[in-house]
C-alpha cells in the first residue's frame, strides 16, 4: 500500500509541475514497484492517466481554452490507433511491450530535452503563433500522428502528451495552453477505448485490473498534481525537464535491459546430467 501511494504522489506531482510526463512513469511503477503484470499494468494506466487527464480539463474547459475541432481531427484517429495498438499488446509478449516502452520513455526523454534547449523566443511567442488555414497536408498529418500516437498508447499504455502536444502546435498552429487543454481531452478519448479493449485482452488470460490501486492513484495523483501546479511557477521549468529526462532514460535503459535479457538473453538449456552419467 506504502508503494501505491508513494507512487501515485510521484505521478501526480510531475504531472502537476510539467504538465505531462507522469504517465511515462506509470507504468514501470506498477510492474516493478507494485508488482502487476504487464498487460494489467498497461490497462490500469490507461485508467488512471484517463480519469487524470480528464479532471485536468475542468480548468481549460471552464476557459474555453479546448479547440474541438481538433479534437476530432487528432483524436478521432487516435481513437482508432489505440483500438489497434490495443489489438497488437494482447498478440505480443509481456517483455516486447516493455522493451518498446523503453525506447517510447527514451523518445520522450530526447523531446523533452529538445524542448528544454529551444529558443525563448520560440516560448515567448507560443500563446500567439499565426494560424494559417489548415491545408490539405497538414490535415493528413495530423491524422496519420493520431493513428500513430493512439497506437502507442494502446501498445504500451503511455498517454502520449509528449508527441500530441508539439503535433497540435506545429501541426494545426494552435496556441501552447489551447494545444496542452485539447490534448487532455484527446488522452481521455485514447485512453478509454484501450482501457475497454484491455478487458477483453485481460479477461481471455483470467487476469483483470486492481480497482484499488487504480482508485489510490486517481485520488493521490489528481491532489499531487494540484500541489504540483502551485509548485510549478516557483521552479525553473527548464531544469526541471532536462533532469526528468535524464531520469527517463535511466528508467527506458533499465527497463529494455532487464526485459531485452527475457526475449534475447536466454542461454541454452544444459544437456541432462542423467544421460551422461549413464
Amino acid at each position: 500500500m506504502l508503494t501505491i501511494i508513494i507512487g501515485a504522489i510521484i505521478v501526480g506531482l510531475i504531472l502537476g509541475l510539467l504538465g505531462s510526463g507522469g504517465s511515462a512513469i506509470m507504468v514501470p511503477i506498477l510492474v516493478y514497484l507494485v508488482g502487476h503484470e504487464a498487460k494489467v499494468s498497461i490497462a490500469e494506466s490507461m485508467a488512471i492517466v484517463g480519469a487524470v487527464s480528464a479532471a485536468g480539463t475542468l480548468p481549460y474547459l471552464s476557459k474555453k481554452l479546448i479547440d474541438w475541432n481538433s479534437v476530432l481531427l487528432f483524436g478521432i484517429p487516435a481513437m482508432a490507433g489505440t483500438f489497434i495498438g490495443a489489438w497488437l499488446g494482447g498478440l505480443s509478449t509481456d517483455a516486447m511491450q516493455l522493451i518498446v516502452f523503453g525506447l517510447v520513455l527514451i523518445l520522450s526523454a530526447v523531446l523533452m530535452i529538445k524542448k528544454a534547449f529551444g529558443k525563448s523566443s520560440k516560448q515567448a511567442n507560443a500563446d500567439n503563433p499565426d494560424r494559417p488555414p489548415l491545408d490539405m497536408r497538414r490535415g493528413l498529418l495530423i491524422l496519420i500522428e493520431g493513428i500513430v500516437v493512439g497506437a502507442l498508447t494502446g501498445f504500451v499504455g503511455v498517454g502520449g502528451g509528449f508527441l500530441i502536444v508539439p503535433a497540435l502546435f506545429i501541426l494545426g498552429k494552435l496556441p501552447m495552453r489551447t494545444a496542452i487543454a485539447t490534448s487532455l481531452v484527446i488522452i481521455v478519448m485514447k485512453s478509454i477505448v484501450g482501457f475497454f479493449k484491455y478487458q477483453h485482452v485481460l479477461s481471455e488470460r483470467g487476469l483483470s485490473v486492481d480497482w484499488s490501486t487504480i482508485g489510490i492513484f486517481v485520488g493521490i495523483g489528481v491532489a499531487g498534481c494540484l500541489i504540483g501546479q502551485l509548485l510549478n511557477s516557483k521552479l525553473n521549468q527548464n531544469a526541471l525537464k532536462k533532469v526528468f529526462a535524464i531520469f527517463l532514460v535511466l528508467i527506458g535503459l533499465f527497463v529494455i535491459v532487464k526485459e531485452g535479457t527475457k526475449v534475447f538473453g536466454q542461454k541454452e538449456k544444459p544437456v541432462s546430467t542423467t544421460v551422461l552419467d549413464r
